[in-house]
């Protein structure tokens, strides 16, 4: 990825940018909210080869496109909402069979039942329950029969938590990060995919510990942990921005986790989905 492109949200000021790019503006590659682990976890289960049909929505920095593009998958298609994010993600891919297509995940004018594999990290949770439905039919969508689609999102625990309390925290995750933020607990991310038509084959979980120093090491490397950490000191408007999120995720650290699940779509029809709309 070339250090010469611009970071999405550079523009904004620094207190209402959206976290995960303020987060990668420092620095940091991993951006998902069970770390790398939990992406190896959903990418072994997902068994990508050579004959995949990969389509990634929303790619962000890229790390996963990578690992998935080092797995040389048939073809690789990323779908980005973001020009400047389109930019860094063609950056680093190479060839006819790999392409990034400027688009939103929920309606992606890509042809039905072209994939073999479709995953997103970390963008499900930033969305409405109406929009999280529209992506994941939209996913279903692309996929051929018996394809695999994998998720590895913000989970709120336990399942039986008070409504309010649940409110509470999406509203705290919110205000920290500058995008709206709606985590749904275990069972409630496995019924949305169910009624979507999926099967559900596989499942794990993580703390959300994505700014302790002990994830910043295991995720980035020590040099990486020490870029963060000289980007922190040199940049305090950025500091008190990735304290202040720091501060909530630890204030809610009980009932906050990351999950991956992945699923297979269906042999029958999806009873949700009858045309592309």
């Amino acid at each position: 990825m070339s250090n010469k492109l611009a970071m999405p949200g550079e523009k904004h000021q620094t207190e209402k940018r959206p976290g995960h790019w303020l987060l990668a503006q420092i620095g940091k590659t991993v951006l998902r909210p069970g770390g790398l682990e939990l992406t190896n976890k959903m990418l072994t289960q997902l068994s990508i080869n050579t004959s995949d049909d990969v389509i990634e929505f929303a790619p962000g920095v890229g790390l996963t496109a990578q690992i998935t593009l080092a797995k040389r998958p048939k073809t690789y298609t990323a779908v980005e909402q973001n020009e400047q994010a389109a930019k860094i993600v063609r950056s680093y891919l190479n060839g006819n069979n790999q392409t990034c297509h400027v688009n939103s995940a929920q309606d992606t004018a890509l042809d039905s039942e072209i994939a073999s594999v479709v995953y997103c990290e970390a963008m499900l949770t930033m969305q409405s329950s109406a929009r999280k439905k529209q992506i994941i039919k939209e996913a279903y969508r692309l996929l051929k029969t018996n394809g695999r689609f994998g998720i590895h999102e913000m989970c709120i625990t336990p399942n039986d938590i008070d409504s309010n309390k649940q409110r509470e925290i999406q509203k705290a995750l919110t205000e920290t990060i500058q995008h709206p933020a709606k985590p749904l607990t275990l069972n409630e991310w496995k019924l949305l995919i169910q009624e979507c038509g999926f099967e559900i084959e596989y499942e794990a979980m993580a703390p959300m510990h994505l700014l302790e120093p002990s994830r910043l090491l295991q995720d980035e490397g020590l040099n990486g942990f020490l870029k963060i950490i000289k980007n922190l000191i040199l940049k305090p408007d950025i500091r008190k921005r990735v304290l202040k999120m720091k501060s909530v995720f630890r204030e809610h650290s009980h009932n906050l986790a990351a999950i991956t699940l992945v699923v297979k779509k269906k042999e029958q029809a999806c009873p949700y989905l009858i045309t592309k709309n």
